[in-house]
């Protein structure tokens, strides 16, 4: 699938893995891309950017300081998106649970997780398109249905706050036209993945942007994995 010209992404947190891939994937299919890394050292993604014949713009900024997300916004203002995709996420211990772990590990999880995408998607939304649409990498483990094995307790709980945090967004603009989408990229070998991960990257990514497309244009909030199937709450 390749995107019609002039079709541009904003990927908030590309310096490696699914970020990274994001914008790697959109680029090979034609995009004009926005995309940020948090610090000042030199990733991927410059590298990324160096190759692109200008395609690929390079931005900073840390989604836990509202100044820095505000300032990005100042910078962006005159630059309109048809896709703000938010990536961020961290992880603690699988078998740490709420008995054992540490207040600054659970603050920080849902900081990271559900808080800071969602001040992003607040604070950015009007840079989009009407037509656009805003997707935030969610997971499976978000579901609280689907939990019948336990394991990763926090961060569960993190990626479940990120959900419901998305699904009050869209309660407050029922009348916006534009498409919301929960992302679940399944359980693919990166950093946070780690390498007994089922999914490569390569397995994943070109099926979130294959769904993303999909849903273009629909409008609403959806819960969908790289395969477009629907994830339940």
């Amino acid at each position: 699938m390749t995107a019609p010209a002039g079709k541009t992404a904003l990927i908030i947190g590309a310096s490696r893995g699914l970020g990274y891939a994001l914008a790697a994937e959109y680029l090979a299919r034609g995009w004009q891309v926005t995309a940020t890394v948090r610090g000042a050292g030199r990733t991927g993604l410059h590298d990324l950017a160096r190759s692109s014949a200008g395609r690929l713009v390079v931005e900073t900024v840390d989604i836990t300081v509202p100044e820095q997300v505000a300032a990005l916004h100042a910078r962006l203002a005159q630059t309109t998106f048809d896709l703000l995709f938010v990536n961020a996420g961290v992880t603690n211990g699988p078998e740490e649970t709420v008995a054992d772990v540490s207040t600054d590990t659970f603050v920080r999880l849902m900081v990271t997780n559900a808080l800071s995408p969602m001040r992003v998607v607040e604070t950015l939304q009007d840079l989009l398109a009407p037509n656009g649409a805003i997707a935030v990498m969610s997971s499976g483990q978000g579901s609280v249905t689907n939990n019948d094995k336990g394991g990763f307790e926090v961060y569960r709980a993190s990626k479940s706050a990120l959900n419901q945090l998305m699904r009050s967004f869209a309660a407050r603009h029922a009348d916006d036209p534009h498409t919301l989408l929960l992302m679940a990229p399944g359980w693919v070998q990166t950093d946070l993945g780690g390498p007994a991960a089922r999914l490569t990257i390569g397995q994943s990514i070109p099926g979130v942007v294959d769904t993303i497309e999909a849903q273009a244009g629909k409008g609403g909030l959806q819960y969908l994995d790289y395969q477009g199937q629907t994830v339940r709450w």
